[in-house]
């Protein structure tokens, strides 16, 4: 697993929501490519990294609102 799967946890969706999938797959696609040009600036791929993670768990929430 990559290191944008592992931050979203790809795997970890008990209802199967074809749109929570996607919104996790996209951004551990996002947190990947900040992963591969982190020599650039650690603080600042980190800082980045993170905030894609927390917009993914806002938008997830979105998407599994009733």
């Amino acid at each position: 697993m990559t290191i944008g799967e592992q931050r979203v946890r790809v795997e970890f969706n008990p209802d199967q929501n074809d749109t929570v999938s996607q919104i996790k797959q996209k951004t551990a696609d996002l947190i990947n490519l900040v992963d591969s040009i982190r020599a650039l600036d650690p603080e600042l791929a980190d800082l980045a990294m993170r905030t894609y993670e927390n917009a993914s768990m806002w938008a997830v929430k979105l998407a599994t609102t009733n």
